[in-house]
C-alpha cells in the first residue's frame, strides 16, 4: 500500500507540472527523477499548488494547515530550490519553477551533499540525450520558442551598432537587472557526472540568472551568488572568449536568465544539431555574410561554429575552399564573426526581424494558444483568481494578432472575452 500511495504522490506532481505549457512527458525515467528531487511528502504537496504565483494564505488554506507551518514547509521547498519566492506590494509570493528553466537546472547550480549529483546527472542525459521527448516538447511544441540567442556585440561594427535595440543585447539586460546571480553551468556539470566533459573545456561559472530569481536562488541555499554589473560583464567577456553562446528567456523585459552555452552540453544547441533545420530557440535579428576578397579559406569559422551551421566547400574559381554558411538553420550568435582573422564574416540585420514576446505573461499565454492548453493557464487551481492575474491575461490576449486571438477565444470558450475582442475590434475599425 506504502508503494501504491508513493507511486500516485509522484503521479499525481507529473501531472500537475504538465500544468505548465511546457510539460514533461512521463516515462520511467522522469518517475526516478522526481523521486531524486522530491521526497514523497513533497511530492505530495507541491502537487497540490497553483503553477502561477501564490501567496502564504493560500498555501496554508489549500494544504489546511496553519499559515506558520505552511511557511516554514515553504522555506524548505525554497532550500532545495523547487519553489522560489518574490513580494508584490510588500507580500511575499511563491512560485513553482517549470522544468526549464527552473528545476531541473537548479539542482545542478551548485555542488549539493543532500543528492547523488552522478546519479541525477546519468538520469537527466537518459532522459533528454537518449529519450530525446522531453527535449522535442521543450523546443519544437509551440513557434514561440522558450529562449532566444543574443548576439555577440563586439563584432558589430558601428552602423550595425546603431540599429541593434535594447532588449537585443546582453549588456542591456544585465546593466538593467536589479539583482544578477551568477551559478554553475548546470549543464557542463551535468554532462561531466554523465561522462561526457564539456570538449572546449569551457568555464563552469557563468550561468546568470536576473532579479526574483536571482536572489531567491542567492538567498535559498547558495544556487547562486549575487554579483555586481561589473563581475556580470566579466562573465559575459569570458564567456565571449570561450565561443559561448549567450541564451536567455524569450522576452522583451526582464528575462529571468542567460546561459552561456557551448554546442557539445547545451539541450538546445544540441537540439539545433539533431533536429536541423528546425529551430529550437529565437535566433538573433542578424546572419552573417562572407566577404571572398577576405576569406582566406582557414576554416576556424566552421571549426568554432556551435551548431555546425558552416561547411568549408571548393569553388571552381577560387584556389581554396570557403565558409558556405546554412542560413536556414543560423542563430545568428556571431561567434563565426568572432573568429575570423580577416574580418571576412559581418553580421547584417536578417531582412525578416524575428518577434519577441513582451514578457513571460505574453509568452506564457502565446504558448499555451498554441499548444491548444489556454484554459489550464486560466483555470489552474485558483492561480489566477484574482482580478489582476486575470486582467494581464486578457490584456496580453487583447494585444494579440487577430488570428491568435481567435484562437484563444475557441479554446477559452468564454462569452466574457469574446465581447472582449469584439469591443477592441470595433474601436480599431
Amino acid at each position: 500500500m506504502g508503494h501504491l500511495t508513493a507511486r500516485d504522490a509522484y503521479k499525481n506532481l507529473e501531472d500537475r507540472i504538465n500544468w505548465f505549457t511546457q510539460g514533461a512527458p512521463a516515462t520511467e525515467t522522469w518517475y526516478k527523477i522526481l523521486q531524486v528531487l522530491y521526497t514523497e511528502k513533497e511530492a505530495k504537496l507541491v502537487a497540490m499548488l497553483p503553477v502561477r504565483p501564490f501567496t502564504l494564505k493560500r498555501a496554508a488554506r489549500i494544504w489546511n494547515t496553519t499559515e506558520a507551518k505552511a511557511e516554514k514547509f515553504l522555506d524548505h521547498l525554497c532550500s532545495k530550490a523547487l519553489l522560489v519566492d518574490s513580494s508584490y506590494n510588500g507580500e511575499r509570493q511563491f512560485v513553482m519553477p517549470p522544468p526549464m528553466a527552473g528545476f531541473i537546472e537548479f539542482a545542478l547550480m551548485r555542488t549539493r551533499g543532500d543528492i547523488d549529483q552522478k546519479y541525477l546527472s546519468e538520469l537527466y542525459y537518459q532522459y533528454m540525450n537518449v529519450e530525446e521527448d522531453f527535449v522535442k516538447e521543450l523546443f519544437f511544441a509551440t513557434e514561440t520558442r522558450l529562449g532566444r540567442v543574443f548576439v555577440q556585440e563586439p563584432v558589430l561594427t558601428n552602423d550595425k551598432t546603431n540599429h541593434i535595440l535594447d532588449y537585443e543585447r546582453a549588456t542591456h539586460i544585465i546593466e538593467d537587472a536589479k539583482y544578477i546571480g551568477v551559478g554553475t553551468c548546470y549543464c557542463r556539470h551535468r554532462m561531466y557526472h554523465a561522462g561526457h566533459p564539456c570538449e572546449i573545456n569551457a568555464p563552469w561559472d557563468v550561468c546568470l540568472t536576473f532579479d526574483n530569481v536571482a536572489r531567491s536562488l542567492a538567498e535559498h541555499g547558495d544556487y547562486a551568488r549575487l554579483i555586481d554589473k561589473e563581475e556580470a560583464m566579466d562573465v559575459l567577456e569570458r564567456s565571449y572568449a570561450s565561443n559561448l553562446v549567450q541564451i536567455g528567456e524569450n522576452v522583451r523585459e526582464r528575462p529571468a536568465f542567460m546561459c552561456n552555452c557551448c554546442g557539445c552540453c547545451c539541450e538546445a544547441l544540441q537540439a539545433a544539431r539533431k533536429f536541423s533545420p528546425m529551430q529550437p530557440v529565437a535566433t538573433t535579428n542578424y546572419i552573417p555574410e562572407v566577404s571572398l576578397e577576405k576569406c582566406v579559406g582557414c576554416g576556424k569559422c566552421s571549426k568554432v561554429c556551435p551548431i555546425l551551421a558552416i561547411a568549408m566547400e571548393e569553388a571552381a574559381d577560387r584556389a581554396r575552399k570557403h565558409p558556405v554558411i546554412d542560413k536556414e538553420i543560423c542563430m545568428g550568435c556571431g561567434v563565426c564573426a568572432r573568429n575570423c582573422p580577416t574580418k571576412a564574416i559581418s553580421l547584417e540585420r536578417r531582412p525578416v526581424q524575428v518577434i519577441t514576446p513582451v514578457n513571460s505573461t505574453h509568452r506564457f499565454v502565446v504558448q499555451a494558444i498554441e499548444k491548444g492548453t489556454l484554459q489550464n493557464l486560466i483555470f489552474d487551481n485558483q492561480a489566477f483568481a484574482n482580478h489582476r492575474a486575470m486582467a494581464a491575461v486578457f490584456g496580453t490576449i487583447l494585444r494579440l494578432p487577430s488570428v491568435q486571438q481567435a484562437m484563444a477565444s475557441k479554446q477559452f470558450k468564454s462569452v466574457y472575452l469574446d465581447k472582449l475582442l469584439s469591443s477592441q475590434k470595433k474601436k480599431v475599425d
